[in-house]
């Protein structure tokens, strides 16, 4: 079946899973040169603007569990992109961009920009703002 003949289910679980997916790895797949995933990109992006900040309070910026968001920390830690600068001893962990991370953080804003342009030039600026608040009235349900 080609791309223009699928068809919706009838569930709306469904449909906003599938075209989750499909933006998902659109982002991934053009992002692919940096190394990062589009959810890496976006806590680097997150760090970049929040500065120094807990665990928990990023998984609210970002609007992702913090368990999900401690898993996706991971390999970014491992990379050296962000580090923990609270002190010794201490329970809530204190994010930071690293010099490095910020690198990377460019590195991959160039690719996730021209991302962006691709969905808008597919699907239009008018239809990618009626999506945006569409998924903000979900979001809020």
């Amino acid at each position: 079946m080609k791309n223009h003949e699928k068809k919706p289910s009838v569930c709306n679980c469904l449909n906003l899973r599938r075209a989750s997916l499909a933006i998902t790895k659109i982002y991934d797949e053009m992002l692919a040169p940096s190394g990062l995933t589009v959810s890496q990109y976006s806590i680097l992006k997150h760090l970049k603007h929040l500065g120094p900040v807990s665990v928990s309070e990023l998984a609210l910026h970002i609007r992702l569990d913090r368990t999900t968001l401690v898993r996706s920390l991971k390999p970014l830690e491992a990379e050296s992109f962000i580090m923990d600068i609270s002190q010794k001893g201490t329970r809530n962990r204190q994010l930071q961009l690293t010099d490095k991370g910020m690198v990377k953080y460019l590195e991959a804003e160039a690719l996730w920009n021209q991302a962006q342009e691709y969905m808008e030039q597919k699907i239009g600026r008018e239809n990618i703002e009626k999506l945006t608040s569409l998924l903000t009235m979900i979001e809020s349900l």
